[in-house]
Formats: C-alpha cells, sequence, structure tokens
C-alpha cells in the first residue's frame, strides 16, 4: 500500500465537481435566442453583478501590500452532472510497524477492491513519513454506503486484515473531492513517480479560481514533462482544498522538468496571474510511491 499523503508533498494532482456556471450579465449584455446573439439593456440585477465583478477586479490589481478581497456570489462553473466523487483516504502508520503494515495490505487488498475500485494506493517519499495513501472511486454516496456495509459484513476482511491493520496505525483521515469540471482521470502508461501538490484556497470554490488555477496547470502541462492525472476540490473535510496529482517518469526528471519549467515563459506567466488574484494562503508538495491500482 502506498503511503498516505499530506496536503502537499510530492506528489502533484487535480480533481472534479462544481456548481452549475451561472455568469452574471454586463451592461449591455447578450442574450442567445434562437440561435442567434441579441443584445439586451442592462437591468437593475445587471448593474449590481458588473459593480461585484469590478470590485473584483480592483482588488486583484490592487497594490502588494494590500490583500485582494476576491469574492463571489454566484456560480461561475459547470454543474457536477453526475454524482462520481473520490474519497482520499490517508493511514499514518507506527513507524516500527510500516513494513508489518505493506506486507499485511498487499497480502489482503484485493479482498477490499472487491467491493469497489481503487485509483490508486501509494506510500510517501518525500513531504512526510510512514503514511499510506488510497483514492477509491465511487459512483454515488449511496454506494458507498452500501460498500461499507458489505465490508462490515465481510467474515474474511475482517478477519484477515481489519483487526490485524488496526492496532497497526496512530491514526487515519478522509476526504471527498469532485473531479474539477475542466480535468479528466489520467492514466500513466508505465510505471513513475507521483507528486501530490495541495493548495489551501480562499473561499469561493472554482468559481472564483477555476479559470486563473486551470491556465496555470495547464502552462505547466503544455511543458511536456510531467503528466497530469487529476486535479480534484474537497467536498468534505478541509474545505476550500485543492489536490493535484501529477505523474513523473522518476524523482530526478520531475526535478530537471521543474527548474526547466520555471524558466517557461508560459508557466511564469499563468502563475503570476494566478498570485496577482491572491487566490491561495498556502502550498503543499509531497512525492509518492505508487503500489498499485484496482484496473
Amino acid at each position: 500500500m502506498a503511503r498516505a499523503a499530506p496536503p502537499n508533498a510530492s506528489l502533484r494532482g487535480l480533481g472534479q465537481g462544481a456548481g452549475q456556471a451561472r455568469q452574471a450579465e454586463r451592461p449591455g449584455a447578450w442574450k442567445r435566442a434562437k440561435g442567434r446573439w441579441l443584445a439586451s439593456p442592462p437591468s437593475a440585477q445587471t448593474m449590481l453583478a458588473s459593480l461585484r465583478l469590478l470590485r473584483v477586479v480592483a482588488a486583484a490589481a490592487a497594490p502588494s501590500g494590500v490583500p485582494a478581497q476576491v469574492s463571489s456570489s454566484f456560480a461561475t462553473g459547470p454543474r457536477q452532472e453526475d454524482g462520481t466523487f473520490y474519497e482520499f483516504r490517508t493511514y499514518t502508520v507506527k513507524p516500527d510497524k510500516m513494513k508489518d503494515f505493506l506486507e499485511l495490505t498487499s497480502r489482503n487488498i484485493h479482498l477490499r477492491t472487491a467491493h469497489s475500485q481503487m485509483i490508486g494506493y501509494w506510500t510517501l517519499e518525500f513531504g512526510g513519513l510512514n503514511k499510506v495513501f488510497h483514492i477509491w472511486k465511487y459512483g454515488s454516496f449511496a454506494q458507498r454506503a452500501a460498500v461499507r456495509t458489505a465490508l462490515a459484513k465481510d467474515q474474511e476482511w475482517q478477519e484477515k486484515y481489519m483487526s490485524q491493520m488496526l492496532p497497526l496505525l496512530d491514526k487515519q483521515d478522509n476526504e471527498i473531492a469532485y473531479l474539477v469540471p475542466w480535468c479528466q482521470l489520467g492514466r500513466p502508461e508505465k510505471d513513475g513517480v507521483y507528486e501530490l501538490v495541495t493548495f489551501q484556497m480562499k473561499p469561493g470554490g472554482p468559481a472564483v479560481w477555476g479559470q486563473s488555477f486551470k491556465a496555470a496547470v495547464n502552462a505547466h502541462v503544455k511543458t511536456g514533462y510531467t503528466k497530469l492525472i487529476g486535479v480534484f476540490h474537497t467536498e468534505y473535510g478541509q474545505l476550500n482544498r485543492v489536490h493535484v496529482l501529477w505523474w513523473n517518469e522518476n524523482p530526478d526528471s520531475r526535478a530537471s522538468g521543474r527548474h526547466y519549467a520555471h524558466e517557461d515563459p508560459r508557466v511564469v506567466a499563468a502563475g503570476s496571474l494566478f498570485k496577482v488574484a491572491g487566490l491561495t494562503h498556502s502550498q503543499w508538495h509531497i512525492l509518492i510511491e505508487f503500489r498499485r491500482s484496482s484496473e
């Protein structure tokens, strides 16, 4: 089993999920009617929306000494059309029990994946120690509830794994996250290392940070040194958190590629715009070693 990745160790990752995009009208906004765009006069509601937009723009352009105030009172991202979500599970293992934990899990993980799909299982290499990290995929909360009920009744799973695994742990945590609307879950073509990058965003969700963050992520993708696996934003657990999961061929190619990216004008420009908007509170990186998936 891979070690659980804290919000930021050497993993770069991303995810899905969001609210319906309802873009505010501007004065003299255009409306779509019968396949054509027709101009319409601004309403009082439109004028108020425009004032809100101006405040956001002014905040983003504020001097560095003045904190930007970014807010949104309406949804601007696509709605989560299906119930698919991802559960991030992190296990903190007792330092002297890590070997036992990994061997036990390797022998019995098939009992767990018989109930639901495991996207991946990693151990933490850099950015934390004695942690194992899983991502599970569910089509709905009803499915997850049914899986948990079935596991509780699975005598072989309980006796061969759970009863022996729990004494090896210090603690465990979980989060529920959606893929962001503009990202599909990727899959590498060969073995490598993963980097999970976690961002603690300012409140507002993808409606506030979505487009700027997408530009920053895509700028890294275009450099070609790394592969994006997924971008996820949390629904339960620590809110306003975004996980970006990346794949790299090995730690050295990741390091050299990242150094190169810091000099790439596309990456520098996209990153600068994201920072100017003041959309993040903090950022963590973790590097994790892939153990297996259920695919």
